[in-house]
């Protein structure tokens, strides 16, 4: 893999998470809860969300076996600085925790069907870099979606439990970050196949 299209991969990334969180704090602020506008988060500008773990050195280690391995082609994804909220200013503070979680997944899946439709349309070198930016947000969906805190899927998974389930809650919240960093080490490659047959799916390409 090139240096260049390295690059391009992390911009894409970058900026994909950027567009993550800012749509879990829009959709706050229609559910009546300003907190992440007061904060300056409802901007694009990615200075405002960059962790430097999860937006710049996890996607740099996940990429780094590319150049290494020939054919190596494993999902590549991140977080950033979480958009915060307030749940006193939501009605219905469970489910709408969980329309705030579904809002970020959604927001790259979005991004994903817009530019895989632009990759049907061009094709050539630049249809490639569309088909990066499909890949790059599937992975971001799907990553997000695991029911791990402090991903968005748990928040969901949370909001379908039952109320009798919450010794499970506080398990996962207790000892969820262990849980996945254990997944990133050794399961992130479960993710590989989903995201490549959806992208495929999206760009009506073979990508095995």
């Amino acid at each position: 893999m090139s240096i260049l299209i390295t690059i391009f991969q992390l911009i894409v990334l970058i900026f994909s998470i950027v567009v993550h969180e800012v749509s879990h704090g829009f959709v706050a602020e229609k559910l009546g809860d300003p907190t992440a506008r007061k904060m300056g988060r409802l901007t694009l500008n990615p200075l405002k969300h960059i962790d430097p773990f999860g937006s710049i050195l996890l996607p740099l280690a996940l990429l780094l076996p590319s150049f290494f391995i020939k054919g190596f082609n494993g999902p590549v994804f991140g977080w950033a600085k979480p958009v915060p909220y307030n749940p006193m200013f939501l009605k219905y503070p469970r489910r709408d925790a969980a329309l705030l979680a579904l809002a970020g997944p959604a927001s790259n899946l979005v991004l994903a069907v817009v530019f895989a439709g632009l990759f049907r349309l061009v094709g050539g070198s630049i249809g490639t870099l569309f088909a990066i930016i499909v890949i790059t947000n599937i992975s971001l969906a799907l990553f997000n979606l695991i029911p791990i805190p402090p991903l968005d899927g748990s928040k969901m998974l949370f909001y379908l439990l039952p109320k009798n389930a919450a010794s499970i809650e506080r398990f996962l919240e207790q000892y969820g970050w262990y849980i996945l960093l254990f997944f990133i080490v050794f399961g992130v490659d479960l993710l590989s196949k989903p995201i490549l047959g959806f992208a495929q799916f999206l760009l009506g390409v073979n990508l095995f």
